[in-house]
């Protein structure tokens, strides 16, 4: 779904038959001017889509950005104006809201975390806990933060997780079965599996067969273990259990990757408010 799909049905999920109170308490011809007020420090994202949602519900709508996606913003900040019909502004105002602050609120946590890597290798993904329809502007707030964007969906690449091996009856059946899937139906794309204890690595390093390994739910220590027994062989990631107070300790273990499903399952929305400004 993109995002012109994405903004059409919200905004029909929102307006059904018509904004009401706007259409009721403003005059049709009346004109304003609203700006985007930042409530609490963070990181800002979703300005391009809030600018999407004002002009699709009235082309006419003038709109100013003031700031970047990714930029830090403090409590106080104008990120951007708009101007023109005041019943549009008004129609337009939550969703735009909703959009930004939810996205600027993945980017805020994305960043603390990215924080957190400074001067190491290690890159921060995101993961499919994301809200149903709208995981293109989630992952965007993401990016927007710093991190970086795992597989998109069940499609773009092969995952081979705990439920699967288990079904599949055993690490290497399971690879086995991936390689002669991916041969029959013509496709290219990497292969990653997780692994939850020692025996299943040491599995995986006997077989083969994988582009990167995940290692879940392992601590620091059993991290550096597995990453001496990997010995540079395939990409490493972590994930489970990483919270920002240890996910620094993660990264200096020298693994690859580290997802983290918080970044866009666990976030708070960033405060900020579409104040109307002077009239004209």
């Amino acid at each position: 779904m993109n995002i012109e799909e994405i903004i059409k049905q919200a905004l029909a999920e929102d307006l059904g038959d018509g904004d009401h109170t706007s259409l009721s308490t403003i005059p049709a011809n009346a004109k304003g001017r609203a700006e985007l007020l930042i409530k609490e420090d963070g990181v800002v994202a979703g300005i391009e889509v809030a600018k999407r949602v004002f002009e699709t519900v009235d082309p006419t709508v003038k709109f100013i950005g003031l700031m970047d996606d990714g930029q830090r913003v403090k409590k106080g900040d104008v990120v951007f104006t708009v101007a023109g019909k005041s019943i549009s502004i008004l129609t337009s105002e939550r969703l735009a809201l909703n959009f930004l602050q939810r996205m600027s609120g993945i980017a805020t946590t994305t960043r603390k975390m990215v924080d957190k890597l400074e001067n190491l290798h290690t890159k921060l993904l995101d993961t499919r806990k994301t809200t149903p329809n709208l995981r293109m502007l989630e992952k965007q707030a993401v990016k927007a933060g710093g991190g970086f964007n795992h597989r998109f969906g069940l499609f773009d690449m092969i995952l081979i997780k705990d439920n699967h091996v288990d079904f599949a009856g055993g690490i290497k059946p399971a690879i086995e079965a991936t390689h002669k899937y991916l041969h029959e139906k013509g496709l290219q794309l990497k292969i990653e599996i997780e692994v939850r204890n020692f025996n299943e690595l040491a599995e995986v390093l006997d077989y083969g067969g994988v582009n990167r390994i995940m290692l879940d739910n392992f601590t620091v220590d059993g991290i550096k273990t597995a990453l001496k027994q990997i010995n540079g062989q395939y990409e490493t990631e972590a994930s489970g259990g990483i919270t920002f107070e240890n996910i620094r300790s993660y990264a200096e273990t020298g693994v690859d990757f580290i997802s983290s499903g918080a970044l866009t399952h666990h976030i708070k929305s960033l405060d900020m408010s579409l104040k109307a400004a002077h009239h004209f």
